[in-house]
């Protein structure tokens, strides 16, 4: 988990959150997520699975989509990275961390159930989780 402490103006500021950014041009989402976590690790991954698509809705009018992947296979060795500090954690102690509460939802979910699932995450503009769907269906929080 990356511990996001370094960026001043950061939505993520003094947030835990996974591995991941934006795709350059020209991108697929597994070239994405081996360049992401190369940069930000020092890792190279050798076994990865595409696990499911988040829509983040962040009530201020931007909708983002994230590749949802988990890893279990990969080489190098761990550097420094720029936007915080990298910690192995365990997957149960995930949730005693300061994280968005939909990445609560989606880390549970990624522990009880091993097909490829959608999620819709919708955010008052702040920090206020307002609704969540899976698969199209409304959740209750």
């Amino acid at each position: 988990m990356l511990h996001r402490t370094v960026k001043k103006n950061d939505v993520n500021k003094d947030k835990w959150i996974g591995v991941g950014g934006h795709f350059e041009a020209d991108e697929s989402p597994e070239e994405c997520l081996l360049r992401e976590v190369w940069e930000e690790t020092g890792y190279t991954l050798t076994s990865w699975k595409y696990r499911a698509i988040v829509t983040f809705v962040s009530g201020n009018g931007v909708t983002e989509y994230m590749s949802l992947f988990t890893a279990d296979a990969f080489t190098g060795e761990p550097i420094a990275c720029n936007e915080g500090e990298l910690v192995w954690v365990n997957k149960e102690d995930v949730v005693t961390l300061n994280i968005w509460e939909g990445d609560k939802i989606f880390f549970r979910l990624l522990n009880e159930r091993t097909d490829f699932f959608s999620l819709k995450l919708v955010y008052d503009g702040h920090d206020k989780l307002v609704s969540a769907s899976l698969d199209g269906r409304e959740m209750e929080l």
